[in-house]
């Protein structure tokens, strides 16, 4: 028999234990090894079997058990500790603080974070992949740094499925309902005790939503929930699962995380006592509907400001961070501009729509695709990111330029190299990925976590003893996945009978590679089967075996993606390789957790340069993992030549096929002669010496450089910061948002009189050489702009086989002379640092002290 209905009975803890209960509540557990080994002192047995989950133990320990601990003075003492330390970690002073005491530049109040997905710990299900890793990575290490971050995403009643396989190795969907009350958040309440909601028009009705509360540490994270009695119909299904559904239940999700998640952020504000954010960060296109709640609550909300529209888009805008990080059009959410109309036009005609008051047409140009190239017809959520951000990045130095390139369309007058999308690379929270055993080789040779030098101490750290805990790392991977194999053959319907080979699956003693992540297309999981036999030589050497372990999930709706993860399992499958390659369903955090530490080499074959950054092989590096990776996404910007192998990339190659042939026989060959020989070179003690250099070198190289510390700090130094400043400066009375909208008006109205007329060069000799000095004069008509609206810069560079100016350089000229009609002389110098050709060109661009970049506005005068 089927239960009718479901819910979780929360266990009632004696006084003198609840701070289990506090410890439990508050998500640091998932990172903080010590407060885990309070969770296991409860029942270490029970611990495992529960997966890990405090809410999971703390309902299934027995009452005798609880009373025994009660009496117990060590264990009562350990967990009296474990809470102090929570304490003073949720109330010290962090680096954010020491920042702006230390007289750093004043960083915002409070930072609204938005996501579709956060994938924080697996006991809380709310995330698919890298996405929601990378922010749940965000929120964990903003809290380490003591940033004032709110988190904001949806709560999903079945969370991502969980993935299994059929016995021909299909993939299967399964969706688990997620209780909330048997999950580590609690729900907002108001002080009446009544839950918190808010709600938004839509077609035929209201969506409505409670918002449950997950502690992040020091950081709050909602999550919005329409699985409430007050809604009708569908509109209670809209967060049953993560992105799931057509295209007008992906859309009523993403108003309901954009509109709802900022109303959302208020009601906490409102009842916490928090401070409400100066800056908001849509983390993906999801999100972009924020932006327009913020400016519907700038401008028409009765009791707001009362903002003209422009300037509550300039207010809004100012303090909006968009991150773009997908390199693939396909990865962008676009709907019908006609199905986008239905759900805004609403308040055009008298319902309440979700954003009353924001005219309909105004809407839609923000997210019309209405450059050459674009669909007019289409709403596309980046674009509209774009446009509702003064500040935008990617996710690594290579994602940041294809950026550029791809989204060249919104400044079409400006070389993709001018387009205002900056980069900060992804990073890893460190102490959740990060094997304990790591930790303790770096605490015995001295390293100081705080401290930005303390890599260097693996070189204190003995060959042997590096060597000796990789190989415990390795052995807890290979019985972790005998575990799991065993599981999974079971649910493919094989008897236990059939399963004894699974007790000599993997080997700890042997090369061990790792490859899982999602399974789209690009990412190319059956890259290394090109060559089935070449692949069975590898596995099988005599010497030198390696062996594989594969883990990844294909999209519901990608049965192309679910083909390549068969073929793989029918590989795998094969009794004369299957004890040296495995394909384990169900890649989650909990597998992830022993699979990076364990493995000696990371690979990574995307189709370049469809990766965005890609972090999995950064937590294999932290781990002592060397990455063996196509250049693409970090490792094009960090591979150094020492720290792993780059697998060479057939870019010129148009035909797919040959481009993959040619790229697998790389991948092959370095396999052969380069990772495994140097794998299997030990000395007399059984130690890999080139090898650990290379462990060495790879921990030394990217360790600093992959941790989300750095990344977060990268944040709020180049993008928080600055977004609050400038927010500030226009905030007040406003009245800076009202004159930098008037301004942009009027600088759009006269752009089309700006032309550089004449441009004049003196002093260049005959013969140009290295350090000779060329005067400019730029004759330019700026119509009824005055010179203080623009600059005026002489652009030179290199010159390319097209005439194209590469490597360019920008010298602002300097106003000389004016006259009649709006004309005038700019003129500066510029120094010939380069040898071979030399060009230069004259632009003009509008100048503002509130621009975040002089190609904000997309104008641009050329000769």
């Amino acid at each position: 028999m089927r239960a009718i209905r479901r819910f979780t009975v929360r266990p009632l803890l004696p006084e003198a234990l609840e701070g289990l209960a506090v410890l439990a509540r508050n998500l640091r557990w998932s990172w903080h090894p010590e407060t885990q080994d309070v969770f296991a002192a409860v029942d270490a047995e029970l611990w495992t079997a529960v997966g890990h989950d405090p809410g999971r133990l703390l309902g299934a320990v027995s009452r005798e058990r609880l009373a025994e601990l009660e009496r117990d003075k060590r264990f009562t003492r350990m967990l009296a500790l474990a809470v102090a330390d929570l304490e003073q970690y949720l109330t010290g002073e962090r680096w954010y603080q020491r920042r702006t005491a230390e007289g750093g530049e004043e960083g915002p109040r409070g930072i609204g974070y938005f996501s579709p997905e956060f994938g924080i710990t697996s006991v809380l299900p709310q995330y698919s992949g890298g996405l929601g890793i990378l922010a749940g990575d965000h929120l964990k290490t903003a809290s380490d740094l003591g940033v004032p971050i709110t988190g904001v995403g949806l709560l999903y009643r079945h969370g991502y499925f969980r993935q299994s396989l059929s016995r021909d190795g299909w993939q299967q969907e399964t969706y688990p309902v997620a209780d909330p009350d048997g999950l580590p958040i609690t729900l907002l309440r108001r002080g009446d005790g009544t839950p918190a909601t808010v709600s938004l028009g839509v077609p035929g009705g209201t969506l409505h939503a409670r918002i449950w509360v997950a502690q992040v540490g020091r950081v709050p994270l909602l999550l919005l929930d329409s699985d409430i009695e007050a809604n009708e119909g569908h509109l209670r299904d809209v967060t049953d699962r993560l992105y799931g559904g057509a295209g007008e239940h992906r859309l009523l999700q993403e108003l309901l995380l954009g509109v709802g998640g900022t109303r959302a952020i208020g009601v906490h504000a409102e009842i916490t006592g928090a401070p409400y954010p100066e800056v908001f960060h849509t983390n993906e296109g999801h999100a972009g509907f924020l932006g327009l709640e913020r400016i519907r609550q700038l401008s028409v909300v009765e009791g707001g400001p009362g903002l003209p529209l422009d300037a509550a888009l300039e207010m809004s805008r100012a303090g909006t961070v968009f991150t773009t990080h997908t390199p693939v059009p396909a990865g962008i959410d676009r709907f019908p501009i006609d199905l986008v109309r239905q759900y805004f036009g609403a308040g055009s005609v008298g319902s309440d729509g979700p954003v009353p008051g924001l005219p309909v047409d105004w809407v839609l140009a923000l997210g019309r695709e209405d450059y050459p190239g674009g669909d007019p017809g289409v709403f596309n959520m980046a674009v509209m990111g774009f446009r509702l951000a003064q500040r935008a990045n990617g996710v690594s130095l290579l994602h940041g330029e294809v950026s550029r390139g791809m989204f060249n369309g919104l400044w079409p007058d400006f070389d993709a190299g001018d387009v205002p999308i900056a980069s900060i690379t992804n990073g890893v929270h460190a102490p959740t990925w990060v094997a304990r055993e790591v930790f303790g080789l770096a605490a015995d040779a001295g390293a100081d976590p705080d401290d930005p030098t303390a890599f260097e101490a693996v070189d204190k750290v003995p060959a042997a003893d590096l060597w000796r805990t990789k190989r415990v790392l390795r052995s807890r991977l290979v019985d972790d996945a005998r575990r799991r194999l065993r599981a999974s053959w079971l649910e493919r319907g094989a008897a236990p009978a059939e399963l004894g080979w699974i007790d000599d699956a993997l080997d700890p003693d042997v090369l061990t590679i790792g490859f899982a992540r999602r399974v789209p297309s690009y990412k190319r999981l059956t890259l290394m089967l090109r060559d089935p036999a070449r692949l069975k030589r590898l596995l099988l050497h005599p010497e030198r075996p390696v062996q594989l372990v594969i883990a990844g999930k294909s999209h519901p709706a990608d049965d192309g993606g679910k083909r390549l993860i068969q073929e793989l399992v029918r590989f795998a499958d094969d009794p004369e390789v299957r004890h040296r390659i495995v394909f384990l369903p169900n890649y989650d955090i909990a597998m992830a957790q022993p699979l990076y530490p364990g493995c000696d080499v990371w690979l990574n074959n995307p189709l370049r340069p469809y990766e965005a950054c890609g972090t999995s092989g950064m937590k294999a590096a932290l781990n002592g993992g060397l990455n063996l990776s196509i250049l693409d996404g970090w490792w094009d910007e960090w591979f150094d030549g020492h720290n792993g192998w780059a697998i060479p990339s057939a870019d010129g190659v148009d035909d797919p096929d040959r481009r993959d042939d040619v790229e697998a026989t790389a991948l092959y060959d370095l396999v052969e002669h380069e990772v495994a020989p140097r794998f299997y070179d030990v000395d007399r003690e059984g130690v890999p010496d080139r090898w650990v250099a290379m462990v060495r070198h790879t921990l030394k190289s990217l360790g600093p450089k992959v941790l989300a510390s750095r990344m977060v700090r990268d944040y709020v130094a180049e993008l928080y910061a600055p977004a609050a400043a400038t927010a500030r400066l226009l905030d007040g009375d406003f009245t800076g948002a009202t004159e930098l909208a008037a301004w942009k008006a009027h600088v759009r109205a006269q752009w089309g009189a700006v032309q550089v007329e004449h441009v004049e060069t003196a002093d260049l000799p005959d013969t140009p050489e290295l350090g000779a000095t060329m005067s400019a004069h730029a004759y330019v008509a700026l119509g009824g702009l005055s010179p203080d609206d623009v600059v005026v810069q002489l652009v030179h560079g290199g010159i390319g086989a097209h005439d194209e100016l590469t490597g360019t350089v920008a010298e602002p000229l300097a106003v000389a002379e004016s006259y009649d009609g709006g004309r005038h002389r700019f003129e500066g110098t510029v120094t010939l640092d380069r040898t071979g050709p030399f060009g230069y060109t004259v632009r003009v661009l509008p100048r503002h002290p509130h621009l975040a970049s002089s190609s904000e506005l997309g104008l641009v005068a050329l000769p």
